[in-house]
């Protein structure tokens, strides 16, 4: 009996087949384990430029720790399609990134007002300033008109008193100075 060579042993088209096979399962599966590694918020400290942003989440006197009690993840606010996480890894494992980072939501005062209202239902500005009292100015109610919430709100750093650039109120100076810093 003639014997086979490895190729005809091994190199055949089921074999082949079996092979590739194994190996889409395989990388289904990593896959599916990093996509579902991501929802978790300590999944994001593992890339060390967003490990700060993380421990600030985690606590911290900032807004994005007051979430964090609230039980507000990462991804809640950092909405991520997978081609996009994709595309995210990868320009972190090439360097392809600036820090600060940035990737918060485009439409910032709509995209917060879904969430804060008196009811949790989601507000319009009118019911964010009939909801903001002080005596003496109403910040939600500026001759500026609407702002963008991060004008003032920021997650990641101190919050900031626009305001304080012009004008001084006496409300400024109860406000948490670890969370808030006014034009001096």
């Amino acid at each position: 009996m003639e014997e086979k060579s490895f190729r005809q042993r091994f190199l055949n088209k089921r074999t082949i087949l079996v092979v590739l096979l194994a190996a889409v399962i395989i990388v289904t599966g990593a896959a599916a384990g990093l996509l579902k590694a991501s929802e978790n918020p300590s999944f994001c400290a593992t890339c060390h430029i967003v490990e700060p942003y993380y421990l600030s989440w985690k606590d911290s006197p900032l807004l994005d720790h007051k979430h964090a009690e609230e039980n507000i993840t990462c991804q809640q606010c950092h909405e991520r399609s997978i081609p996009e996480k994709a595309l995210e890894g990868l320009n972190f494992i090439i360097g392809n990134y600036k820090v600060p980072l940035e990737g918060g939501p485009e439409e910032m005062r709509e995209f917060c007002l879904e969430c804060h209202s008196e009811d949790g239902q989601g507000s319009s500005w009118e019911e964010i300033i009939a909801a903001t009292d002080f005596e003496e100015s109403n910040p939600h109610d500026s001759h500026h008109g609407e702002q963008e919430c991060n004008v003032c709100h920021n997650m990641h750093e101190p919050s900031y008193v626009f305001c304080s650039q012009c004008h001084i109120f006496d409300w400024i100076d109860d406000l948490d100075k670890e969370v808030w810093i006014t034009e001096d």
